[in-house]
This record gives structure tokens, sequence and C-alpha cells, in this order.
């Protein structure tokens, strides 16, 4: 078995074809047919089988790609950790971050970051809740930061920032029933159910927090609105600006909008929530150099309001004489 076959082997699950893993790969079709074959022989197993012009995973093949791809990614890890020791300044860093804190948050800790560790290297994924565990599960980035972690998944919580879920409205939304905004004039108006039941939603795509907390709220209040799906937060806020609808975010992903009044926070009941960021690792494992100094980086740096605070796990999981500078 070669890393070669394996890396092969995880393209043909991902692509679902041998022409669109050979094109990834920049190898020719027949290559990869002879290294998932090969594989195959070794293992005394079938991975993959026909399905219409393309290939699916079976059932031995979903438990193997598993396995593989945490093999793959530990090698790398390892790879890492021993160019981090050689050149210590050079260690790398790998963030998985939901959409909203990868867009609004960690690229603002990233920057301060870099300015004490410019030759790190560093790599940032965004996507979905799903999506962004699944990478930490599988070994794929180092850290985390998104909502309260699976822990059946074998994740935990080093350190926390709180924010709050408010609900976002156009500020010339029509609120003739609604009741006084805030007096102290920092944007936001007290409304009733009707307004809340009356209006479109705006959500985000199945495998969202927010999407799923937005339909706790649903439930919880007795709302079956209109909804709107939209596939990412930018599109959101814009479609929010142009009264097209108002939805459920997080104040950290329409702070500038909030500030210059062109978007406005409805008040009721339970709203708004307050929620927390959670920086996540996996459980029992020691942190990479890069992933250390990013966490303690996060804790000690930026405004206070801003910082994140360690767990009780995270007290534990990084000691502070492990504290790089």
């Amino acid at each position: 078995m070669t890393l070669g076959q394996l890396r092969t082997f995880l393209a043909v699950a991902a692509m679902g074809s041998v022409r669109a893993a050979a094109e990834q790969l920049v190898v020719t079709q027949p290559a990869v047919s002879s290294a998932i074959a090969a594989l195959q022989r070794e293992l005394g197993v079938a991975l993959v089988e026909r399905e219409g012009r393309g290939l699916r995973l079976t059932a031995a093949g979903e438990e193997f790609a598993g396995y593989a791809r945490r093999s793959l990614a530990l090698l790398e890890e390892a790879t890492a950790a021993a160019a981090g020791r050689a050149e210590a300044d050079r260690s790398r860093l790998r963030v998985a971050a939901v959409t909203t804190a990868g867009e609004r948050i960690v690229p603002l800790a990233v920057r301060s970051f870099r300015s004490q560790f410019p030759e790190a290297e560093i790599v940032i994924e965004v996507g979905n809740r799903e999506r962004v565990w699944d990478l930490l599960v599988h070994r794929e980035v180092d850290l985390a930061v998104g909502g309260r972690p699976p822990t059946e998944r074998g994740l935990t919580s080093l350190a926390t920032r709180s924010h709050r879920l408010i609900v976002a409205a156009a500020a010339e939304q029509p609120s003739a029933d609604a009741g006084p905004g805030d007096p102290a004039g920092t944007g936001w108006r007290a409304v009733n159910r009707n307004h809340l039941a009356r209006a479109t939603w705006l959500v985000r795509e199945a495998g969202s927090g927010t999407r799923a907390t937005t339909e706790e709220v649903f439930a919880d209040l007795g709302l079956s609105p209109a909804i709107l799906t939209l596939g990412s937060n930018s599109a959101i806020r814009e479609s929010v600006q142009i009264g097209l609808g108002i939805t459920l975010i997080s104040a950290d992903a329409v702070a500038g909008e909030l500030e210059s009044q062109v978007i406005e926070e409805w008040r009721y009941g339970p709203l708004p929530l307050q929620r927390e960021w959670h920086l996540v690792a996996r459980d029992g494992e020691s942190l990479a150099a890069g992933a250390r100094r990013f966490l303690h980086h996060l804790v000690d740096n930026g405004p206070s309001a801003e910082r994140f605070h360690l767990t009780p796990e995270g007290l534990s999981f990084v000691a502070p004489a492990a504290r790089t500078r």
C-alpha cells in the first residue's frame, strides 16, 4: 500500500469518477484505475462500485476512506511538526471556521498573528458547521472556530468568546405598530410577534448552525413564516439591506451595517440570543506549535471585548509554560 494509492482512492471518493480524479491529480485515467485495483487486491475487498457512469464507495470503502483521510493528514502533521522544530518561526497553522467567524473574526486575528509570526504558514478553511467539524475530526485542520462542538465526535472547546444572535432588518422597514426603540439610539427596535410572523426570513443552507438555531426560534415562538434560503452571509446581508426579508445572524456579521445604520436590530421575547464562539481542538491531543501560538494569541491580544477566554479544558490542554512568544 502506497501513499499514492491512498491519495488516488480519496480523489476517486471525492470526485465520484476515474476521469474527474485523474484530472484533479493530473495523471492518466489508466493510472487511477491501476492504483484503485492494486489497493483493492491488497485489502482483499471491493472499495468502489459502479453507479451509472461514475463510481461510489462500498460500505467497506466508506469505512476505509475515513482511516485513509486521517492517516494522510497525520503524516502531513508529522512533516509540518518536524519542519516547525527545525525552523520555529515557520510553523504551520491550519484553521477551519464557520462562515461568520471565517469572514469577520479569524481574518482579523490572523492579521495580528502574522505581525508576530510573519514566516508562519497559514491555511484558513471556511464552511458550514458540518464541514468545519469534519475537517477537524479528519485532521485536515489543527483548530476550528464555530459554535459549541459536538462532544460525541471527540472534540473539545479550548476557549470561548461571547456574541449575540440578533434579528436584523433593513433600517427603513415599516414599523407603524412597533414599540419604542432604544432610547440611547443604538439601533434596535422593539417589535411584536406579528412582525416576525409576517416577515420573510432569510436563512442559510441546511448544515449551517445559524439555520438550525433559526428553526429552534420558529418552534419556540410558534412561527411558520415564509423563508428564502441563501448560501452566504454576504448574500443575506445585501438582501436584508434592500428589504427582501429579515434574518437571525450574529451581530459580528453585521457590525459595520449596524454602525452605519443601514440595518437595525429587532427585539422581541427571547431575542437577541446570547451565544459563544468556541475555539475547538481534538480532545486529548497536544497542539502543534502554530496552533498553540494561535490559541494564546486569541487569549492575550486585541481589545478585551474581542479576546477569547480559556475554558477549564483549555487551561489544562496547554500549560502556561508552553506559551511561545
